[in-house]
């Protein structure tokens, strides 16, 4: 498959997304405090667009089996690796979802919602009702919900094409943008979210970023119809 047909087709959707007038509004630590208390609901469902992925990719069950491509598998085990227990200081592992939340503790940002968030998900049933019903913003809801729809679809390209162009291509300068709107004053209050934001910048932009891509480009191979996914 041709790649870079792609990434020209999806172009101009992810210069929005770098230029939105969000990043301007992110001015003091009260305006940071509400993106954080809304975004970490995305950095949640990240995480489980992640695991669909290692799951359709890898053997996660017992007894073990090998894997059709193993080459895949070992693109994703490599993201997986940094994304679910990231060492980001000596002898500190912790995901990134958790380094998010460390990040919002630092500023006084309320946590409450998405930890209770990850309890009622734990002990449901049915997710999916738990998103339905939960009490935050329809366009979270929208936005999760799309994110398990691609999930549950089953079929693995389209996973990793929102993976791939919805977020590890387009996250370094999105957040690159965030960290620009960050004054001096507010940055240093919240070191531990500017360096949430340069890790995955660094990741994202060096790693993750060229790996995903191969990614695709590994799943789709010379088959045009995924290759328009």
């Amino acid at each position: 498959m041709n790649i870079n047909r792609i990434t020209d087709h999806i172009k101009e959707h992810q210069l929005n997304l770098v230029n939105h007038k969000i990043y301007d509004n992110i001015k003091t630590i009260d305006d940071l405090k509400i993106f954080m208390e809304n975004h970490v609901f995305a950095v949640w469902d990240f995480m489980s667009l992640l695991k669909g992925l290692q799951v359709n990719l890898t053997c996660t069950t017992n007894p073990w089996t090998p894997v059709d491509n193993t080459e895949a598998a070992r693109f994703i085990n490599e993201i997986v690796l940094e994304e679910e227990t990231d060492e980001v200081k000596e002898n500190n592992i912790t995901s990134h979802f958790e380094l998010y939340l460390e990040s919002m503790h630092e500023i006084g940002a309320d946590t409450s919602e998405i930890e209770q968030f990850i309890v009622d998900i734990k002990n449901s049933p049915d997710y999916r009702e738990t998103i339905d019903n939960y009490d935050i913003h329809k366009n979270l809801k929208s936005f999760m919900n799309f994110t398990f729809d691609v999930i549950e679809s089953g079929e693995v390209h389209k996973i990793a094409a929102a993976f791939t162009f919805g977020r590890e291509n387009v996250i370094p300068d999105m957040f690159i943008e965030i960290v620009k709107g960050l004054n001096k004053e507010n940055s240093s209050i919240a070191d531990m979210f500017v360096f949430y934001l340069e890790r995955h910048i660094e990741l994202d932009g060096d790693d993750h970023g060229p790996i995903a891509l191969r990614m695709i480009e590994n799943l789709c191979g010379d088959d045009e119809k995924n290759g328009k996914m």
